[in-house]
């Protein structure tokens, strides 16, 4: 494959040849335009992109390890978008029931630094009574690969009370349906 580009202003003209690209290095890469195209992001029913800032680098010149867990967050809230359950809505006007994190964990494989874009998968992988493990894999386009894994435990949370309280049918139902199987 070979690009040519051709940049012309008032009077000056340069022609850019650009070397033949290694054909199995191109076809190699996945298409970032569509995350849902990420092999190893193809069984998270929900994919959110983010760019990696210069501000989240710490003192050592990577991502700090606190920002995965924000990732995580933002990645776990389009997640319950996606449900538009109305049991689990805590926006609506006297709601005492939502999630609540319980646990959460991280494994970092990879080291990340600006500039890199990331996608982060958001799976549910098991019911409890009250709880549901939530699975999280950041894809990082610079790497080509997985960057870190994680689980978070979400519970089923009465606010009022200030207890747990069983997953409702209608929530349960709607993971299952958006998972495209039974948990």
């Amino acid at each position: 494959m070979s690009l040519v580009a051709v940049v012309q202003t008032s009077n000056l003209k340069i022609d850019a040849t650009v070397i033949q690209a290694n054909e199995s290095e191109v076809s190699a890469k996945q298409d970032m335009k569509n995350p849902g195209t990420i092999d190893q992001l193809a069984e998270y029913p929900s994919v959110i992109t983010l760019p990696v800032q210069w501000g989240v680098q710490d003192a050592f010149g990577h991502v700090n390890n606190v920002i995965y867990f924000r990732w995580y967050e933002s990645a776990r809230i389009d997640y319950m978008n996606l449900l538009d359950v109305e049991c689990f809505d805590v926006e609506r006007e006297n709601s005492n029931i939502g999630p609540i994190i319980a646990s959460i964990t991280c494994d970092y494989k990879k080291q990340l630094k600006f500039p890199d874009t990331v996608h982060v998968g958001t799976r549910v992988t098991r019911f409890g009574n009250s709880s549901m493990q939530i699975d999280h894999a950041v894809f990082s386009e610079s790497h080509q690969a997985v960057a870190t894994t994680g689980t978070s435990i979400c519970v089923v949370f009465d606010y009022t009370a200030n207890k747990p309280v069983l997953i409702p049918v209608e929530l349960r139902d709607a993971i299952t349906e958006l998972e495209g199987h039974e948990i």
